[in-house]
């Protein structure tokens, strides 16, 4: 049977390219799509940027395709052959464990169920969770959602947002990253587009029952793409502050009353010990004004000191209940472990460890250590894993702003540039591990302990990510501007070889701004505008990346380093290839192949030329392949794949032939192509690149299908 491609397919099937078909499937995806385009057309036509512009091509290709077979079944193979997205959910309870010492908060369960159970009636189901710091509204979330395991069988899923300070909260297209994450889908196969990935929510979200639980939100931008259409998905945003307009039902978690407080206490430090400060309980729940946080903090110290030790701190009595409590731990701390705490509070770090506290607080790592754990059992710190831990906001906030009162501006100053110095000497050690020949990364720092290999490199940058990130606004905000750039770029594998687009992107602005404004070095300005413009393009924000690049040819050309320059104006290219500007591209990837070839035996990039000269000829190959000069594109893929089977660089070699494939197959030289595929699979199968692979498999079950024609 004769099938026939409909607008409404060739539609769903451009705004899915056009959102952003996720990893290297849809990159490749993505060009072969333009070159068929093209070919359907017979002119160059970018890819569009709107859903009505993509709706008008889908128009104008269907009216091309009208009457002709070949046509038809061209696109017919290529819309049969790509995969759909996951549409399912993987089952389990994602959130974090329920407080042990849950007290009351009867109303506020009963608002959240009533919300859960009410009739749908075509409204979403969305519940805002609202109170003042350390009154107890995630412990309220938590509650509540363990109790619901059996309404939300398809799944219970948590994004904590709490780390981000206000200038780097994470926007909505960040949020759904974290919660496709959550979901279970893989990093690599996440759309880089907002509109992709909430696409990509809802299929996944269609017709389940599930909570979504979204904590220490800060604005309604960051959750409105996450009001589900499905009636049984129940979102939950939690705010540690004042409520936003949110259309949702909004629930205040109130302070806890006396008598619940008192039960709190009882339930910790057990009946006994309060029955012997019952005198004492008036000025402390006075202290505490329902504060669950404060209310469990003075409780354990409760445990561990005599009744006397339980009354409040001398001293006025300050606004906050949790900075009532972060003075009073201090001032029962030992006065150099509330030191560390007070100079490591100014960092905002979102992990601390003993190293770093230790460099802050300039002690030794066992000393810091054991400070840590003290001040884990005040309350002031929370553990999280691997020995590492983090103040509650709230605290943070406290301490921080102790700090330069109680140990003056130099002290505290100085605290923060051997914070920054550790953390920019142990991400310089792991990024030079994780790309050790890489050009783009600076050579490993002169002390410090380095990284035994590749891998060892690459997972202490990724455990170090959140740190170096805030490090890099944080030396920004202290003047520390070197530092700042040195930070950033050290983020080069992990946009490389991570995929942590937007975890970096806010860091890399930050950096390649500072880098305009203070007139750094041209070489330094242009590895932070390539990298700034290398992380956009993947998000496909490619206005903003092709001013990124051309800022970065201009730094690198002002500095006289070709090599540079050519990787820069190769970038451009690529950012063209991705627009489906065939044309242009192909002209960036001569002009970059140019600028290789002048660079003089000695200087930097001489070394590994002929290896740039075969990515640039693999590029060339790329686009005249949607040009439609086959046979130019088969030559230089061939040059391209003979390079690399001689290197034995058997990952690129994989590459280049799934590019000879499609030329191939496009010049009707199918049984050439099926083979190139099958050279492919078999160099990039022990190279563990899944994704690839995944592209492979559905571009022979494209080429396999038979012909539409022949079946009448």
């Amino acid at each position: 049977m004769f099938e026939i491609v409909t607008v409404g397919a060739l539609t769903t099937f451009l705004s899915a390219l056009g959102n952003g078909a996720a990893g290297e499937m849809g990159k490749q995806a993505l060009l072969s799509t333009g070159a068929l385009v093209r070919r359907t057309l017979g002119r160059e036509t970018p890819l569009p940027a709107s859903s009505e512009g993509r709706e008008a091509l889908a128009r104008e290709l269907y009216a091309r395709m009208t009457g002709d077979r070949q046509r038809n079944g061209a696109w017919a193979q290529l819309l049969r052959s790509m995969p759909e997205p996951e549409g399912f959910l993987r089952p389990g309870v994602g959130l974090p464990p329920a407080t042990r010492e849950f007290t009351d908060r009867e109303r506020v369960l009963k608002q959240l169920t009533r919300e859960a159970t009410r009739p749908a009636e075509g409204r979403p189901r969305v519940a805002l969770l609202h109170g003042p710091p350390g009154i107890g509204s995630t412990a309220v979330g938590l509650h509540w959602g363990a109790n619901q395991i059996a309404r939300y069988p398809d799944g219970q899923f948590y994004v904590d947002l709490r780390n981000a300070t206000a200038a780097n909260a994470p926007g909505p297209s960040a949020v759904l990253l974290h919660l496709l994450l959550a979901m279970g889908v893989p990093r690599e196969k996440i759309p880089p587009t907002e509109a992709g990935r909430e696409e990509r929510y809802r299929r996944l979200t269609a017709g389940l029952r599930a909570l979504i639980v979204i904590d220490h939100a800060t604005s309604v931008a960051q959750v409105r793409n996450l009001v589900p259409a499905t009636p049984e998905v129940l979102l939950l945003v939690i705010a540690p502050g004042p409520v936003f307009a949110l259309e949702a039902e909004r629930i205040a978690v109130p302070p806890l009353k006396d008598r619940d407080a008192v039960k709190m206490l009882r339930k910790i430090a057990g009946p006994e010990r309060i029955s012997r400060v019952k005198a004492e309980l008036p000025t402390l729940l006075d202290h505490c004004a329902g504060n669950a946080f404060a209310l469990k903090a003075a409780a354990y110290r409760l445990l561990t000191t005599e009744a006397s030790a339980l009354e409040p701190a001398d001293g006025p009595i300050v606004p906050s209940p949790v900075h009532g409590t972060a003075r009073t731990a201090c001032r029962r701390l030992d006065p150099a472990t509330a030191r560390l705490c007070r100079l490591a509070a100014l960092g905002g770090w979102p992990a601390l460890d003993a190293g770093l506290a230790g460099a802050t607080a300039d002690v030794a790592p066992e000393d810091a250590a054991r400070m840590l754990a003290e001040a884990v059992e005040a309350r002031l710190l929370e553990p999280l894993h691997d020995d590492r831990h983090r103040f509650r906001p709230e605290v943070q906030r406290f301490l921080a702003d102790a700090a330069g009162p109680e140990h003056g501006i130099a002290e505290s100053a100085a605290a923060v540039a051997r914070a920054l110095d550790h953390v920019l000497n142990r991400a310089g050690h792991a990024a030079h591990a994780a790309l050790s020949r890489s050009w783009r990364v600076e050579p490993a720092p002169a002390d410090g302990t380095p990284f035994g290999d590749e891998a060892a490199g690459m997972a202490a940058l990724r455990a170090e990510a959140a740190n170096v990130i805030r490090a890099v606004a944080l030396a920004q905000e202290y003047g520390h501007i070197d530092r700042a750039l040195r930070l950033a770029r050290t983020l080069w594998p992990l946009q490389l070889k991570a995929g942590y687009w937007d975890e970096v992107l806010p860091a890399l602005r930050l950096a390649a701004r500072c880098a305009a404004e203070h007139r750094t070095d041209s070489r330094t300005a242009a590895a932070l505008h390539f990298q700034l413009a290398h992380c956009l393009g993947e998000l496909r924000q490619e206005e903003e990346a092709e001013r990124q690049a051309h800022l970065a040819v201009t730094a690198e050309r002002t500095a006289g380093r070709l090599l540079g320059e050519a990787s820069s104006v190769e970038l451009l290219g690529l950012l063209e290839l991705q627009r489906w500007r065939y044309d242009e591209a192909y002209e960036r990837f001569v002009e970059a192949e140019q600028l290789y070839r002048r660079i003089p035996p000695g200087q930097d990039g001489a070394d590994d030329l002929r290896r740039a000269l075969a990515l640039a000829e693999r590029h060339q190959g790329r686009a005249l392949r949607g040009m439609g000069r086959l046979a130019e594109s088969r030559t230089n893929l061939e040059h391209a794949r003979d390079f690399f089977a001689a290197q034995g660089e058997a990952y690129n070699q994989g590459r280049v032939l799934t590019d000879l494939a499609e030329t191939l197959h496009e010049a009707g030289e199918t049984d050439a192509a099926l083979a190139a595929i099958t050279e492919a699979e078999r160099l990039l199968g022990p190279e563990e690149a899944t994704p690839h692979l995944e592209y492979l498999t559905h571009l022979r079950q494209r080429y396999e299908l038979p012909p539409q024609d022949q079946h009448q």
